[in-house]
């Protein structure tokens, strides 16, 4: 399985790339992960909704161009689909067994992500109506797709 995380913005905080590395290399007993990091459009403190909404045009036409017609695209959204740990789990087996080995998921910048992203979605994933840095939530994905692939194979770790 290849798994791919797309996020708006550079990691800049070593504990957050230490953490993140950890779970990226025990990830590598189940899957090839790659993080892509696209640059986030510079603005300034207050935005129109005009300028909100060209920021998010810029970043989401650079996420597009990461993504290949082939791989299954899961946006993480507020107002995404929420689900426990064992639905994401068996969603992320089943997309396997179905053929859809190539798995991304994608991390919009400080406004989110632009309709163009959303509407390439295949899927999209909230862990709650928080609003959390995107730097913490690419290490609370990555844990959550590592822990996917420890309950699938009845591993302790998910209690």
């Amino acid at each position: 399985m290849n798994i791919k995380i797309i996020g708006v913005g550079k990691l800049k905080e070593k504990y957050f790339k230490d953490g993140i590395a950890e779970y990226r290399k025990r990830l590598t007993k189940f899957a090839k992960v790659n993080i892509v990091e696209v640059p986030d459009e510079k603005a300034p403190e207050s935005l129109s909704e005009a300028e909100m909404t060209q920021v998010k045009a810029v970043e989401g036409e650079r996420i597009l161009a990461k993504i290949a017609d082939r791989e299954w695209v899961i946006a993480l959204a507020i107002e995404g689909k929420q689900r426990p740990s064992e639905q994401f789990a068996k969603e992320i087996a089943d997309l396997a067994t179905y053929g859809r080995s190539d798995i991304t998921f994608v991390i919009g910048g400080s406004l989110g992500l632009s309709p163009a992203v959303m509407k390439r979605a295949n899927d999209t994933l909230s862990f709650g109506r928080l609003t959390m840095p995107h730097q913490l939530m690419r290490l609370v994905l990555i844990e959550q797709i590592y822990r996917a692939f420890m309950i699938n194979i009845g591993s302790p770790y998910h209690k």
